[in-house]
């Protein structure tokens, strides 16, 4: 057997490539390495615009070259960085050294030494997870989820007088609207992404143990707290004063467990959209030249719903094992979060993959209203409900004598199938009054939908 030129071994990075590529803009090892170069550029220009040890603040020439650094930061770059690497087996050495050649090409050589000064390999990393974790939700997740609620939304406010029968334990059950139910979604999922556009993001400059032993050994006299906390917030972060060698990762865990529960909640978008496709309320819209099935030319499998049900699965494991691991760390100091961190950019691969198919799959359904009002039509028993409430109402208001309305009603109808006609006749020989009876008989199962389209107005529409 001939062997197979490289091959991706992720779907991600093969098959669905096209899909999650902006993630890696973010959460690559090349794009871990930018933000690395962010940090260690932007520790320079910080250090000097401070005069630092009696160095003069950089020209805005001398800057703006040091931040091209990071701007043409490409596919040469990439190669060069790991040439560096293949002899220091460090990373984050590696990125030192490219910025220290950099400097010596512009002619920097005076301030050299402030390369990653004073710092710790973790005080650039955690720096540059932050940047790049918010990034990436910033810039590629969010607007994706965005964009699913929205399609949610819209639907939500298209159906919300369509009466659909309810299924509570998967039995017939009192009607809601179809909009209504998609509006509680909806209403869901902005819940929680309040809570993921409100999170912070946190980071640490303070050494090797968190203390500033290296900082305040080379300058006493300066205010090295406070001068931590204003490059960091510089950065867009929120400054973490109490850390080990490593910032706790709290804010990460806090994050996926969010995205996670965002995750979930999808997971049950896709599991009910599925299972109204399978009960006909939902058709889905052919795709011309697209197969169904390799074998029955009629199906059209609701596979955009069944992929994104399997990619939430994924993603939701991932951030599980991302939140419940890096916030444990050995004493001052342990390697595990290093590896597990470069996993975060697949996590949030497979729930983008998810978002993907669930906007397309939204897309490409209609609703058959037909089947809707046929299930209604068959289902008069859900109407024991509101006669059994009726009659209570009328035993307090003294309009009638009737004893345990419920146990009345659940005779007549439990395990059985009843008609209008049924109901009529039943609800007109109860000793209640004549306007509750004609309350009771005018009503229909297409119309015992109580506040379900007045509901959706709760949304933030």
């Amino acid at each position: 057997m001939t062997p197979l030129p490289p091959q991706p071994i992720s779907p991600l990075d093969g098959r669905y490539y096209p899909i999650v590529h902006t993630v890696g803009e973010y959460l690559s090892e090349a794009g871990l390495n930018r933000a690395r170069i962010v940090v260690e550029v932007e520790w320079l220009v910080f250090l000097t615009d401070h005069a630092m040890f009696t160095t003069s603040p950089l020209s805005v020439d001398d800057k703006a070259a040091l931040r091209r650094i990071v701007e043409t930061f490409g596919h040469d770059q990439i190669a060069e960085l790991a040439e560096i690497e293949a002899t220091t087996r460090h990373d984050v050495k590696a990125v030192e050294y490219f910025v220290r050649r950099r400097l010596s090409e512009l002619g920097l050589d005076a301030i050299a030494e402030l390369t990653h000064f004073a710092a710790t390999s973790e005080d650039v990393n955690n720096l540059s997870y932050a940047l790049t974790v918010r990034d990436t939700v910033d810039q590629v997740w969010l607007p994706a989820y965005r964009a699913v609620l929205e399609k949610l939304r819209t639907l939500a406010v298209e159906l919300r007088a369509v009466p659909m029968l309810s299924h509570t334990h998967g039995q017939p059950a009192t009607p809601s609207t179809l909009g209504k139910e998609l509006a509680v979604v909806v209403y869901r999922l902005e819940r929680v992404l309040a809570q993921i556009e409100g999170g912070e993001y946190l980071g640490k400059f303070s050494g090797a143990t968190g203390t500033f032993s290296a900082h305040l050994a080379a300058d006493p006299e300066a205010d090295w707290p406070t001068l931590s906390r204003e490059f960091v917030e510089g950065l867009g972060l929120t400054w973490n004063p109490l850390t080990t060698q490593i910032e706790s990762h709290d804010w990460q865990a806090e994050l996926y467990d969010r995205i996670r529960h965002a995750n979930r909640i999808l997971h049950n978008l896709a599991t009910d959209v599925w299972t109204y496709i399978s009960m006909g309320y939902f058709t889905q819209i052919p795709v011309a030249g697209a197969t169904g099935s390799s074998t029955m030319p009629h199906k059209i499998n609701p596979i955009k719903f069944e992929n994104a049900e399997a990619n939430l699965e994924i993603s939701s494991a991932l951030f599980s094992t991302l939140s419940e691991t890096l916030v444990t760390s050995r004493l001052q100091r342990d390697l595990t979060d290093s590896t597990t961190q470069r996993n975060i950019g697949v996590a949030f691969g497979h729930s983008l993959l998810a978002l993907d198919n669930l906007r397309r799959g939204l897309g490409e359904i209609s609703v058959n209203e037909a089947k809707l009002a046929d299930d209604l039509d068959h289902n008069w028993e859900v109407l024991a409900e509101a006669i059994q409430t009726v009659i209570r109402a009328e035993v307090t208001a003294g309009q009638s004598n009737i004893e345990d309305p419920y146990a009345m009603l659940k005779d007549l109808t439990r395990g059985k199938r009843v008609t209008q006609q049924d109901l009529i006749v039943f609800v007109n020989g109860l000793d209640i009054s004549d306007g509750a009876k004609a309350r009771l008989t005018n009503l229909t199962p297409a119309t015992y939908t109580g506040l379900a389209d007045e509901l959706v107005d709760h949304l933030d529409v």
